[in-house]
């Protein structure tokens, strides 16, 4: 016995890891309804699977073959009432299933504004082979791999690729987005109360996909200032030459920022005014593969 609660701790100790980054402990307002959703949907759900599981083990001791008070009707091939209750159940659970996912995608529309007093700050983000650039074009600064925001703030994020189409998330936060190389996206989200929140790429990109990660900090409004203040004064500049040595592909990259941006950085981007990364191009036309150890 010993020996088996040894083999199962590596496995525990990396599901409690794991905990900090689940849907199911929103830290904002849109992971609250994206988790709301989850549950209502699981409640629907279980409309027509406990009753089936119940049915099941019912008929299976009904008809035992001790039981004599079970009629035996090898004739039989047709009952309206037991096809009515059989369709009318999903079919019950599709409408409410509908229903539930019509109302919360308009309502949680990525695009949408949060219904704050307070202004959003916008965040540009860049999905990078295999790093996130994050952008602040108010402030002027940029982070890679790793991103500050004031909690209890609206945050507006505007999102591209430089690549291939990668996918941002911050599961504890809310809804997901896709990133494509030549087009933005928006994705407001709000970080209730400070702390460290996990963020992940999505959707595979590569060789460096399982590692392209980063950990998004929500501070005090006045840690943030000062945070900004911090990275201005330390210098640093984030051009379109730095861009295009940044966007060459490379793996667990440590977190770096910038103290000054070059401005509508991102816009050239999104434009292609700066060029896209060599991602799009893997493998096509009879090119060799691109990868970190091939890259020049």
């Amino acid at each position: 016995m010993p020996e088996r609660g040894a083999r199962l701790l590596p496995l525990l100790l990396l599901l409690s890891g794991c905990s900090g980054a689940s849907i199911l402990r929103p830290g904002g307002p849109i992971g609250a309804n994206n988790r709301t959703i989850l549950l209502d949907s699981l409640v629907i759900m279980l409309a027509i699977v406990i009753p089936t599981m119940i049915a099941t083990l019912v008929f299976a001791w009904w008809f035992r073959a001790g039981n004599g008070k079970a009629k035996y009707r090898p004739e039989f091939v047709y009952s309206g009432r037991i096809e009515l209750i059989v369709w009318s159940i999903p079919l019950l659970t599709i409408l409410f299933l509908s229903g539930l996912i019509w109302i919360g995608s308009h309502e949680l529309d990525p695009a949408k504004p949060l219904a704050e007093k307070t202004p959003p700050l916008e965040v540009q983000v860049v999905s990078l082979d295999w790093k996130w650039l994050f952008v602040y074009p108010a402030q002027g600064v940029a982070t890679l791999n790793g991103a500050v925001v004031p909690a209890g703030v609206p945050i507006r994020f505007r999102l591209t690729s430089a690549s291939v189409m990668n996918s941002f998330f911050v599961p504890r936060l809310g809804s997901q987005i896709y990133t494509m190389n030549g087009m933005a996206t928006t994705l407001h989200l709000q970080a209730d109360q400070p702390g460290s929140y996990y963020g992940q790429s999505a959707h595979y990109s590569g060789d460096g996909f399982s590692d392209m990660n980063f950990r998004l900090q929500a501070v005090p409004a006045a840690d943030f200032t000062r945070w900004v203040a911090g990275v201005q004064a330390a210098g640093g500049l984030l051009d379109g030459r730095a861009y295009r040595v940044l966007a060459r592909q490379s793996q667990h990259e440590p977190p770096k920022h910038w103290g000054a941006v070059q401005p509508g950085l991102f816009d050239m981007v999104v434009a292609q005014h700066l060029p896209p990364a060599p991602g799009p191009e893997q493998g096509r036309g009879g090119e060799p593969q691109v990868s970190p150890g091939t890259a020049e």
